[in-house]
C-alpha cells in the first residue's frame, strides 16, 4: 500500500507576520502547517526548540514569544531554530486529531510504521542535523500536582546540567520510542521541560527564562554534578489501562475506579500496597517496563 503524501515542512529564516499576537488555536492563518523557524544570532551554532508536538499544550509557543519580544530590538546570542508542531491539532484544541499520531511518538527511533508523520519530522530531523545543534528543548504542559521537570534519556553530564538550568527535579527515561528528545540525543544534549499545566503562567515565564539562559551559554559544562544538584528519578514501568476497560477519577461507575487525589502520589516514595484504584470487576492494571514487557500489577 503507498504510503500517504509527504506534507511539505515550511522553513522559514524569518518570523512571519502576526506572530507575536498568535494564539495556539490561531497559527494556521499565518503558518501554511508544522513549520521550522531559523533565526540568526552571535553564535552561529544554533539552540532547537520544539512547541505544540501536542496540539493543546502551548507553553512553547507562549515562551518562544516572550524570549523573542525581549530581542526584537537587537539580535539574539545564539542562532534559535524551532519547531511548531502539530498546529492542525492546536486549532482544534486536542493532543492530536483522530487520524493522526502523536507528534511525540514519530521521530526517528520510532516503532510506528512510517507514514506522513514520521517523514515529515524526518525532515526537521536532517535539518537540524545539518545545522548541528548546540542543545535541544522540547516543551511540554502536563497534568495534575507536579513540579516542574526535566526529562533526559542519557545522564551523561551535559545532560544533566542542561536539565537542572530548568528545574532540580529530573528524570531519566528510556521509553516511549519515538520521542523528540531520545531522537535528538543522538546530536547533542537534549531536554524535554514539563512545565505544568496549561495557562499557568509561572511554567511559561519559567519555560521563557531557561529558553533564555540557554541562549547565553558558550557550553555546558563537562563536570559531573555534585551530590544534592539534582533530583534524579529513573523510570522503570508505565502503568497502561488494558484498552478494553473503563475507567473513572471522580468516583463513577467504572472497571478501574482511581483514587481522586492520584496526583499527590507524583514524586514521592510510595509505601507497598498503597491504593491507586478500586477494580470492582476484578479489571487490573498493566506495567510496561523499559524493555516493553507487560506484567499484571494486581
Amino acid at each position: 500500500m503507498p504510503l500517504p503524501a509527504q506534507p511539505t515542512l515550511a522553513e522559514l529564516h524569518a518570523l512571519p507576520d502576526g506572530f507575536f499576537d498568535c494564539h495556539a488555536a490561531q497559527l494556521l492563518r499565518i503558518l501554511p502547517g508544522p513549520t521550522l523557524v531559523h533565526l540568526p544570532g552571535r553564535r552561529p551554532q544554533p539552540l532547537f526548540v520544539s512547541a505544540l508536538l501536542h496540539g493543546n499544550e502551548d507553553v512553547g509557543l507562549l515562551a518562544l514569544q516572550q524570549v523573542l519580544a525581549r530581542y526584537r530590538q537587537g539580535g539574539l546570542p545564539r542562532a534559535l531554530s524551532f519547531f511548531i508542531g502539530n498546529v492542525s491539532a492546536a486549532r482544534a484544541g486536542l493532543r492530536h486529531l483522530d487520524d493522526q499520531p502523536d507528534y511525540n511518538r514519530v521521530w526517528p527511533g520510532t516503532v510506528l510504521a512510517q507514514n506522513a508523520e514520521t517523514q515529515l519530522v524526518q525532515q526537521v530531523f536532517k535539518a537540524m542535523r545539518a545545522r548541528r545543534p548546540f542543545a535541544s528543548i522540547d516543551l511540554h504542559n502536563n497534568t495534575g500536582l507536579n513540579p516542574h521537570y526535566g526529562c533526559v534519556t542519557r545522564t551523561e553530564p551535559a545532560f544533566l546540567h542542561l536539565a537542572a538550568l530548568f528545574s532540580h527535579t529530573v528524570v531519566h527515561f528510556g521509553r516511549p520510542p519515538g520521542t523528540q528528545a531520545m531522537a535528538f540525543a543522538e546530536l547533542c544534549p537534549a531536554v524535554t521541560c514539563e512545565c505544568g499545566k496549561v495557562g499557568s503562567s509561572e511554567g511559561v515565564k519559567r519555560a521563557a527564562d531557561f529558553v533564555d539562559a540557554c541562549l547565553h551559554l558558550s557550553e555546558l559544562p563537562k563536570r559531573s554534578l555534585r551530590a544534592g544538584e539534582i533530583h534524579l528519578f529513573r523510570t522503570v514501568a508505565a502503568l497502561h489501562v488494558p484498552p478494553v476497560c473503563t475507567m473513572s477519577f471522580d468516583g463513577s461507575a467504572a472497571d478501574l475506579v482511581f483514587v481522586p487525589d492520584l496526583d499527590h502520589c507524583n514524586f514521592r516514595e510510595l509505601p507497598a500496597a498503597t491504593l491507586l484504584a478500586h477494580a470492582p470487576a476484578g479489571a487490573r492494571l498493566l506495567a510496561l517496563d523499559d524493555a516493553g514487557c507487560e506484567d499484571p500489577c494486581r
